[in-house]
């Protein structure tokens, strides 16, 4: 039997190079797989094929007043099974959940050709509960065909506040106040000077550009349930600092201010050469800290950052802005990279929020688990996939890679020799 790499890919929108070629592999392209098998009012479910767009699955529930809630900036062409590999979000993820949390049933095959299904269609399922296994491994595990989703009754009304803040720390502790005051908004997303500045430039969405940092606070609901959250949200923005705040007008406006948000990435290659997007979490109530810590590493590195957050839930997305062809430069970001998320892990948090691992974070991966740990996770990838051919090379590092990590890190003076044993 030969034994040859497979990489599923699908619409290739992926930051972290998780579906990247092998190149002693084949790759199988899912993009043709794009039928939308059933939608079912009823139940609110819809099952899909896995090279369905995200925006498609909403744009075909639409006239039975659902939607599909999770929705990453790229959702217009990313496809549900990458969403499925990468547990992608948005900016609703914070009151509707992640892929994760909308997905009752994967269905596809083994690196063997078997038919394999995780979770059900029912409240339940018998045995294990493999499906959030399934979600988030990168296709190391199986090749996703077929997914249902839940679906979600669209909200009669949304507003979204946008508030100014004077300085980027208090636009963080405004973040975790809102949560403290017991408000999950429908999303909560910041963005500093340098960002709003690039967007509006690019789509004109009526940011203020007077201020150091922006949350955009959104609430949906009943017409009721929204002027009451607006109200209370406002009252807790103030409290904490916000020197403006402007409510959306229409629903117009609203998409306006999202539509911003949403461009933020295309926005920022527009003023910069090249950028490299990191995608790490923290716990809320340290956003303040990882701000001022990425603004001394701006000193550090001599290179620009441009932040863009889902700050509800802490996952960031601070964009560095550098020129490839510039040696350098490169090096320079690519530590700037390293370092976010290596601050990030020692403030609580992860190297990863929905982008996955893929190639870019391997290295750090030695960073958030031992030994012990990684080797739990190739176990449960052989378990799955015995002779490693599905996305090889991917997720989880050697630890030989480890080691030899730990040594370059201790060759710039980042770190003492007595942590080398955990690599």
């Amino acid at each position: 039997m030969l034994q040859v790499p497979v990489v599923a890919r699908g619409a290739g929108t992926g930051l972290s190079g998780g579906a990247l070629p092998h190149e002693q592999g084949v790759t199988l392209s899912l993009a043709k797989f794009n039928r939308i098998v059933q939608v079912c009012p009823q139940s609110c479910t819809a099952t899909v094929q896995a090279g369905v767009r995200n925006l498609a699955i909403s744009e075909a529930a639409a006239p039975f007043g659902l939607y599909y809630a999770p929705d990453p900036s790229s959702q217009i062409a990313c496809t549900i099974g990458g969403n499925v590999a990468e547990n992608s979000g948005g900016v609703h993820c914070l009151k509707y959940g992640l892929t994760l949390h909308n997905v009752l049933q994967v269905r596809g095959y083994t690196v063997q050709g078997e038919p394999v299904g995780f979770g059900s269609t029912a409240l339940d399922a018998p045995g294990l509960d493999l499906l959030p296994l399934l979600v988030g491994s990168e296709g190391m595990l199986a090749v996703v065909l077929e997914v249902t989703v839940k679906l979600t009754p669209r909200p009669p009304l949304a507003r979204c506040i946008m508030a100014s803040f004077a300085d980027i720390e208090s636009a963080g502790r405004a973040v975790a106040a809102v949560i403290a005051a017991g408000i999950i908004p429908a999303g909560l997303e910041l963005m500093d000077r340098r960002m709003t500045a690039a967007v509006e430039d690019f789509v004109h969405a009526g940011y203020d550009l007077d201020a150091a940092a922006l949350l955009l606070c959104e609430s949906d609901g009943t017409a009721e349930e929204v002027a009451e959250e607006i109200e209370r949200m406002s009252v807790v923005l103030r409290q904490a600092g916000a020197t403006r705040l402007q409510v959306s007008r229409d629903e117009a406006q609203r998409l306006k201010f999202w539509s911003g948000r949403k461009n933020a990435f295309p926005a920022s290659g527009r003023i910069s050469p090249d950028y490299m997007c990191m995608d790490s979490t923290i716990p809320r109530k340290r956003l303040a800290e990882i701000l001022r810590a990425i603004e001394a590493m701006e000193q550090k590195y001599g290179l620009r950052c441009a932040n863009v957050f889902h700050a509800g839930d802490g996952n960031l997305h601070p964009l560095i802005l550098f020129d490839a062809n510039d040696p350098d430069q490169l090096a320079r970001c690519e530590r700037f990279g390293a370092e976010i998320l290596e601050t990030s892990v020692h403030l609580g948090g992860t190297i990863t929020g929905e982008h996955g691992v893929g190639v870019e974070k391997l290295d750090s991966m030695c960073v958030q688990f031992s030994a012990e740990e990684l080797a739990q996770m190739e176990a449960v990838k052989r378990a799955f996939d015995p002779p490693a051919l599905l996305n090889p090379g991917k997720v989880i590092p050697t630890l030989q890679r480890c080691a030899e990590y730990g040594k370059l890190k201790v060759l710039r003076g980042l770190l003492p020799f007595p942590e080398l044993p955990r690599f």
